[in-house]
């Protein structure tokens, strides 16, 4: 059995850490190059970048930024936002990412996907999906609908139906991040990231909801999910991420400590 990750998220606007509530009322957290050495020090098993106004503000992501995380932490590094061609891709896996997020070009242009995963290989490609019920369930939108451009512009496409396109068409990985609890600190949205789950047979990132510690355990136990990601919980010291880690591993779960 492959061991459960445990994994923090720097959502980064003009340069800083920030966090808010179902993507809205962004508070500052800090310098990134500092939380990121903390969450090293702090045996995370990896790190999520996220640029998360790029794509709106028609942009690329922060590469200087990207080069001076990557030179001082030494787990798994994970990058996104405005990521919109195969030179996007390139530069920032140059830059020291290990793998590469796209979320609103891959809708755009699914072909990214595939094209990516032929040229860098698929373990370097995650497809990010920012998943919200619907209030008004259609053929197209499904129980949940898909968002982009940084959960701004909703898009006429069902989260169930794209995760398997997004799969097929070679992501090594799905970030799904509910933006209906986003920042609210209830636990992880179990039926979507069980939907999901049970929809790809590639590994799921469950994002969005976290606030217990127990919340951690909740989204493994209940759903397929490979890993957790939060922000909230780990950037004002709620929790460390070596405290999650001995809880799940003291739980009878596979977690590298």
């Amino acid at each position: 059995m492959l061991a459960k990750r445990i994994i923090p998220c720097l959502d980064i606007k003009e340069g800083r850490v920030v966090k808010g509530v179902k993507f809205l009322g962004l508070k500052d957290a800090g310098d990134p190059v500092e939380v990121a050495k903390a969450y090293d020090s702090q045996y995370a098993d990896e790190l999520v970048f996220l640029d998360i106004t790029a794509s709106f503000e028609k942009r690329k992501t922060i590469v200087r930024l990207v080069e001076d995380i990557a030179r001082n932490i030494f787990m798994p590094f994970t990058v996104g936002g405005g990521v919109g061609s195969i030179d996007d891709i390139r530069n920032l896996l140059n830059a020291g990412a290990d793998k590469v997020s796209i979320n609103t070009s891959a809708v755009k242009f699914p072909e990214l996907i595939s094209d990516s995963a032929r040229k860098f290989g698929s373990q370097c490609i995650v497809v990010a999906i920012d998943a919200k019920r619907s209030s008004q369930p259609s053929a197209a939108s499904g129980q949940w609908q898909v968002y982009i451009n940084g959960g701004r512009t909703p898009v006429e496409l069902d989260v169930i139906a794209w995760a398997k396109e997004a799969s097929r068409l070679g992501a090594g990985e799905i970030l799904l991040t509910s933006m209906d609890y986003d920042g609210t600190k209830d636990g992880y949205d179990l039926a979507l990231t069980k939907a999901v789950c049970q929809a790809v047979d590639v590994p799921v990132i469950a994002s969005g909801g976290a606030g217990t510690i127990g919340h951690f355990y909740d989204v493994f136990k209940e759903t397929g999910a490979s890993a957790a990601l939060a922000a909230s919980v780990f950037h004002y010291g709620e929790y460390s991420v070596s405290q999650v880690k001995q809880y799940l591993k003291d739980k009878g779960l596979e977690i590298r400590l």
